[in-house]
């Protein structure tokens, strides 16, 4: 199976079921060269189209799979939405898999590939553009109530379209979504729920545990980290006051460590671009980027009492959100008998990308881990979980 689908302007981008991934763009010779996955580099593959129908990779000849999309409209919590169902050819019952937004600004129907990765592998799918983006109506905002009820109506609309095809229902979402979908699912069950690189900790918590692992990757020891709370505490506080109050004690805490040599090394999540702006900056443009964030929000609560079986999968080199604090609260949730598994893809940031560090220290993306997808299929399916896929290891109650 290989998917080729939109990547920008004049760009396309395939995927493999195993993780691999390169960006196309036209060669002037009638077809289109590939880059590595988002390192920019030439890897060699080509690909040929003969119209929408036949394709070649490498020369290697494919037919297009007839899967089935169905536009919709439907309604949210007091907003129109913009939805897809796309489910795999035939007449056969099969599961359906809910897409739930990150924190993401960018539409799902134009760029989520994995509406069609599921659908090729016999899941039906259903995404839809989150409130205030792409085709969708309403005002952008990250309140997880908000979103957890917008994600209940889309569940209730793919199963309206799937009519007598649709199996098992449930949510996959990323990021941010791991606050969402959980949060739905308590209130109206759903047979699963499958959280990508999310957290059960509070967005603060995530900001702090972010800056504690980008002093340790640097080598600095407990007084780097003593000084880096710090920071932490002050970006807190602007946060708390909705960005009113707290510049001064930030000012305070910038020229107390700003020379030290461990400074550089902080990023966390809110911190980072915190640190990189200035005052005015910082009151014309972060309200908008965090409206609606429960910072303090508490996702125990929900998690502790959440009957719903759930797949949680982390990268095990995630600088955004570092999985260890969210692994030790799962891992006590599971011997408590909720229906939890978790996966630990090692080599894996967020995002589930694997990369490679440029001579500047960024990382570039190279693929995802190989497993990854066939994970999240097998667990939508309901069928027994393999010991391995890939690098990672189902860890069940």
């Amino acid at each position: 199976m290989l998917d080729i689908g939109p990547a920008g302007e004049d760009a396309l981008r395939w995927r493999l079921p195993d993780g691999r991934s390169g960006a196309l763009a036209p060669d002037g010779r009638g077809g289109w060269s590939s880059t590595l996955g988002w390192t920019g580099r030439p890897d060699g593959h080509r690909v040929a189209f003969d119209g929408c129908e036949r394709i070649r990779f490498d020369g290697v000849a494919g037919g297009r799979i007839a899967l089935v999309q169905t536009d919709t409209r439907f309604r949210g919590s007091g907003v129109e939405l913009a939805g897809r169902l796309t489910m795999p050819p035939g007449q056969d019952p099969v599961p359906v898999v809910v897409l739930v937004h990150g924190a993401e600004h960018d539409a799902a129907l134009g760029r989520y590939s994995l509406q069609r990765e599921f659908a090729a592998a016999g899941i039906g799918v259903f995404a839809y553009d989150k409130r205030g983006t792409g085709a969708s109506g309403g005002r952008y905002t990250q309140d997880y109530l908000t979103l957890a009820i917008d994600a209940i109506h889309a569940v209730r609309e793919a199963r309206r379209l799937a009519g007598a095809r649709a199996g098992r229902i449930g949510y996959q979402a990323g990021s941010q979504g791991g606050w969402v979908a959980p949060l739905a699912a308590r209130i109206a069950p759903v047979d699963f729920v499958v959280v990508s690189f999310g957290l059960a900790v509070s967005p603060l918590e995530e900001d702090r545990e972010a800056i504690a692992a980008d002093i340790a990757r640097a080598g600095f020891g407990a007084d780097a980290l003593a000084g880096a709370m710090e920071i932490a505490d002050a970006t807190a506080a602007l946060i708390d006051s909705g960005f009113s109050e707290g510049y001064a004690q930030l000012e305070a805490a910038k020229a107390r460590h700003g020379d030290a040599p461990w400074y550089p090394a902080v990023r966390g999540n809110f911190t980072g671009y915190l640190l990189a702006r200035d005052e005015a900056t910082i009151r014309r443009e972060a309200p908008g980027l965090v409206r609606g964030v429960p910072a303090h929000y508490d996702p125990m609560p929900v998690l502790e009492t959440l009957d719903v079986p759930q797949l949680w999968l982390f990268g095990g080199e995630d600088r955004d959100a570092p999985p260890g604090e969210t692994l030790r609260r799962l891992a006590a949730l599971q011997r408590a008998g909720r229906p939890i598994v978790t996966a630990v893809f090692p080599r894996a940031e967020h995002g589930m990308y694997e990369f490679e560090t440029a001579p500047d220290g960024e990382r570039l993306s190279t693929r995802q881990p190989d497993g990854y997808l066939r994970l999240m299929a097998d667990f939508i399916r309901g069928v027994r979980l393999q010991p391995r896929y890939g690098d990672a290891t189902p860890s069940t109650p």
